[in-house]
């Protein structure tokens, strides 16, 4: 698809017309005239502002020319994965779970192949051959090969480090001290629970990018308890088989 169909069907769906577009991101409406029929393409800046008015990437816009693929941890990318800047905008150099609001979210490797071993084998990889191909693939990305340029020196480790004990200072019976917290994107654990006057309640944005883990409990059973926090709160619950039935356990503000 050109950028001038990727525009029409951008505008239309959102039921905006010409003039509304053009006054959102500061152009003429002859101005996206001329996109739609092709005459011209937005300048660098003015994909910017599109890019964040109907959140796709700026790729997206032109045609999708390329195949994204996160410099972290190798991922190919559709928009509703990529990872955001600290101002919102989209980085698309980045997947949600490698970089989340301006933070790389993983700073050893190993610790990163650990989490996507899983994942692989479910596609049909060996745990040896998931292990063998990140190992090789990985130092070839981006992120790894500039990591000494682009760390924050340990400040996004301090705050998990921070946030881990936190959380095992609650003290919850039956779940397991918290060793390690990964990045959840709130969609994949965005469970709806049920409250005491009867009603359901979300607690995460789909969107956004999360710490947290999966513990298996003490007590044994096929229940597990699910940690989900960032700067703001701590969420504990726990849940059966895929998400099923889950109970809040602890919701704290920090």
């Amino acid at each position: 698809m050109d950028t001038k169909d990727v525009l029409f069907e951008l505008r239309t769906k959102r039921g905006m017309s010409q003039d509304e577009l053009a006054e959102k991101v500061f152009v003429t409406r002859q101005a996206v005239s001329r996109w739609e029929n092709g005459e011209t393409v937005p300048n660098t800046e003015t994909l910017k502002l599109l890019s964040n008015l109907f959140n796709v990437s700026i790729n997206t816009l032109l045609g999708a020319p390329r195949q994204l693929v996160c410099q972290c941890c190798g991922m190919p990318l559709e928009d509703e994965l990529i990872g955001r800047n600290q101002d919102g905008t989209l980085n698309e150099d980045y997947c949600k779970w490698c970089y989340a609001d301006g933070n790389y979210t993983y700073s050893d490797m190993d610790d990163l192949i650990n989490v996507c071993i899983p994942h692989m084998v479910k596609e049909g990889f060996s745990e040896v051959q998931a292990r063998a191909y990140m190992k090789e693939m990985l130092p070839k990305l981006d992120y790894w090969k500039r990591y000494e340029e682009l760390s924050d020196d340990g400040q996004f480790e301090k705050f998990k480090q921070k946030l881990i004990e936190e959380i095992n200072a609650l003290n919850i019976e039956g779940m397991p001290k918290v060793e390690k917290l990964n990045a959840l994107v709130g969609k994949y654990v965005n469970l709806e629970y049920p409250l005491s006057n009867g009603t359901t309640a979300k607690f995460l944005n789909d969107g956004t990018t999360y710490l947290g883990n999966q513990l298996e409990s003490m007590f044994g059973g096929e229940r597990c308890f699910g940690v989900v926090a960032n700067m703001d709160f701590i969420l504990i619950c726990t849940y059966g088989t895929d998400g099923a039935d889950p109970e809040l356990v602890l919701y704290k503000k920090r």
